[in-house]
Order: structure tokens, then sequence, then C-alpha cells
């Protein structure tokens, strides 16, 4: 298992030897940054074109070019400073350090973890521990709906060998629109959102609702935050006010997502509108940006449980909120 997980980190060790600084550009020009995110474009990304479109970015001095590539393993270019940033998750982090790359983690756009457990009502699944004996669909063995599922799983007092996992791929969806799956892992503010809107009938479990977790942010490089400690404060200054504003006016989000993402003018309003909301329930924070010490605690703790990192990381290097506004 820890072999599926880790084996994305690879490359990255055969990078570090041939790592280069990137060049400040000239006064007065904008500093193009490219951003692996993880997924396609997505309403889920509207803080970052709100930060675009309403030049937060642009006052940085920075140009975002988003790269939405599957392919493209962020974290490692991250940690072997190819790249000055991506958007990760917690445990991709700690994943990264215990590989020994130099990643860190500087902002925290989620602040809750956004994985849920979809099951059918008629099997009264309520409480984690009801999934004692089931099966249950995820897309593999591998990232935050894995992590998620395993979270609560703990929370509930239920060992993981007591549950079947199925590795379905990423169509939880139809797999549970057509019975295939009674019981799908996915993002709280997509699979169930979609499902629900095919008027299909669903429980939903939230991990958040049981487990305090670090979830996406923006990850950076030791490297990085020694050399262009401004570029990391800008980053993290612009993202926040795209967030802030995207809170405030959902609606408006919405408008100025339709310039960045193409087919969303074809999609549900109703529904993509629903998406943000139940997005913005993760984002929402006293203090946008603010790492919460303990959720990193409990997925250091949870890591080492999974047998996914031998020994606990020192957090201490891990993330910072030197940069948070």
């Amino acid at each position: 298992m820890k072999k599926v997980v880790l084996l994305m980190l690879g490359l990255a060790l055969s990078l570090m030897a041939c790592t280069s600084s990137q060049s400040a550009n000239e006064a007065g020009e904008l500093r193009t940054v490219k951003l692996p995110m993880g997924y396609i474009p997505n309403i889920q990304y509207a803080p970052f074109y709100v930060a675009v479109d309403k030049g937060y970015f642009a006052e940085e001095g920075i140009a975002i070019e988003f790269d939405y590539s599957f392919e493209t393993d962020g974290v490692a270019l991250t940690g072997a400073g190819e790249l000055p940033f991506a958007v990760a998750s917690g445990e991709q982090v700690l994943l990264a350090r215990s590989q020994g790359l130099p990643v860190v983690y500087a902002f925290a756009w989620y602040q809750q973890f956004p994985i849920s457990i979809i099951s059918a009502p008629g099997l009264n699944i309520s409480k984690p521990a009801d999934l004692r004996g089931k099966k249950v669909g995820l897309p593999g063995l591998f990232g935050a709906n894995f992590i998620g599922l395993e979270a609560l799983l703990f929370a509930g007092g239920v060992d993981p060998s007591e549950v079947t996992m199925d590795a379905i791929g990423f169509n939880q969806v139809e797999a549970f629109a057509t019975g295939t799956s009674d019981i799908v892992v996915g993002y709280a503010a997509n699979e169930p959102i979609v499902l629900a809107s095919q008027g299909v009938e669903l429980n939903e479990l939230r991990v958040a609702d049981y487990a305090q977790l670090t979830a996406n942010g923006i990850v950076t490089s030791e490297k990085t935050i020694t050399d262009e400690p401004d570029l990391v404060r800008g980053m993290a200054r612009a993202l926040a006010k795209g967030i802030a504003d995207t809170i405030a006016n959902p609606e408006e989000a919405y408008t100025i997502s339709l310039k960045f993402v193409e087919n969303l003018k074809d999609q549900d309003k109703t529904v993509q509108m629903q998406v943000l909301n139940t997005s913005i329930e993760f984002w929402k924070a006293d203090r946008i940006g603010f790492s919460d010490p303990q959720a990193w605690e409990n997925m250091n703790d949870l890591l080492v449980k999974m047998e996914l990192i031998p020994d606990p990381i020192d957090l201490s290097k891990a993330f910072t909120n030197e940069f948070v506004p």
C-alpha cells in the first residue's frame, strides 16, 4: 500500500540534483508562475479566478498560469525547485517530506477536510461505526478520498481491515446511481451534490464532522521561502483576497468563473452555485489562510497509523503561518 501512495513522489528524487533557481523579472514586469492545480477547470477554483480577474495577483507582480494536467506532479516539482508553488493537501506534504523533499505548506485554502462518505439510505449508516463490515467504493488506495475514509474509520473505532475497499476509479457518481456501489467516497462539494441533482437519495457522512485534518492549500519549498519570501507573501496575500471576495459575493465569483471554465455556462447554474456555496463552507476562517497546528498533528498521527510514513514528521518544518495576511 505504501508503495502505491508514494510512487508519485519518485520523480523528485532525480530532480533534486538539477534544481535551478528562477530569475526574477525586471522591474515592472509580471513574474509568470505556473501553478499545478491537480484537477480540471472548475467552479471550485473560484477564489483563484477572482484574484486573477480583479488584479490581486498582478498587484503582487504575479501572472498565474494554471496547470490542470493530471500527470503534473506538482509537489515533487515544487520540492525539487522546478516550480515555486503547487496546490496540494496536507498529507501530500507529509508524504513528500518523509521522502526527503523540502516542501512547506504556506497557506491553508481549505479549513476543513472536504471528503464525504455517501451511502444508500437503506443501509442506515449514520455514524462511522456503521461502516464496519461494509464494502466501500473509492477511486483507489491513494489521495484524499483514501485518507478521508481511513480517518473516518479510525474516528469510529473501526479497523480498516473490517471494511472492504473497492477501487472503482473516478466514477463514484455512476457507480452509486446505478447501484453498483451502495457506499462511495467523494468530495462533499461534488458527488453528493451531483447525485442529489439527479434525484438520487443518499445519506452523507462528512469527514470534517469527525476528524480535523489539514486539507488543500498552497505549497512551496524551503528554498523559495529563503530566496523569495516576498513572492510567497504576495501569493498568499492575493489568494486571501480572492477567497474573501468569493465568500462575500458567490454570485460575482460565479460570473467571473465563466471566463475561466469553458463549459461552465453549459452546466446547470443552480447545481454549480450549490457546489460553490458548499465549497465556501470549507474555506471560511476567522483568519483566511491560517494553518491549524492541531490539524497537522492529527494528520501526522493518521499517516503513521496507516503506515504511510514510518515516523511522525517534524511539523515545525512542514508548515508555516509566517506568510498568512
